[in-house]
């Protein structure tokens, strides 16, 4: 692809943008997808047919990449919808069990990102239903269940830094006081 190809593309740019913009509503989203448009053409130069308008290569390489974008998160959806489904579905533990967790587990919690505090508190150790969450602060089922994800990641990180032993073993029976409530 000739350097003044190249050029007459990034003079298109604003509405290359615009053509994006009103096929997805969130505006970093469409960024994203023209400078992931941008680099394929570039990476695929090679492919672009000296006979064809330069213009109308890049409009296919964009409706290709906005699909594609559809795709990608509707493929994330389902496998965070899934996973909110097995979340619901898993095994309660019994009060025995939940009353031998680590004393230090509480100073660790409040210790994590307030919205991680919050839904862990929340959904599991207050029982309350993920979707009950998600509708109570206004977010989507997927988003509660990615930050539920996130939260239970960086609260295991914490324990193992906290409590690296016992909290290979579940913080059963923990002997560490560095966080005792």
């Amino acid at each position: 692809m000739p350097e003044t190809t190249l050029d007459q593309l990034l003079a298109q740019r604003r509405q290359f943008l615009a053509f994006v913009q009103r096929r997805v509503l969130d505006s970093e989203l469409a960024e994203d997808i023209l400078q992931t448009a941008y680099l394929r053409a570039f990476e695929h130069q090679d492919d672009f047919e000296p006979s064809e308008s330069a213009i109308g290569w890049f409009y296919r390489l964009l409706r290709n990449a906005v699909i594609d974008s559809y795709r990608r998160r509707v493929s994330t959806n389902k496998a965070l919808e899934a996973w909110t489904r097995e979340l619901e579905t898993a095994a309660q533990p019994s009060p025995d069990l939940h009353n031998e967790v680590c004393a230090c587990l509480h100073g660790i919690l409040n210790g994590l990102k307030p919205e991680y505090s919050e839904v862990l508190h929340a959904v599991d150790l207050g029982e309350q239903r993920l979707q009950d969450f998600a509708q109570q602060h206004k977010l989507s089922t997927s988003n509660a269940g990615v930050r539920i994800h996130r939260a239970r990641a960086a609260l295991r990180k914490q324990l193992m830094q906290t409590c690296a032993t016992c909290a290979e073993h579940g913080c059963l029976n923990c002997t560490c006081k560095k966080h005792r409530v």
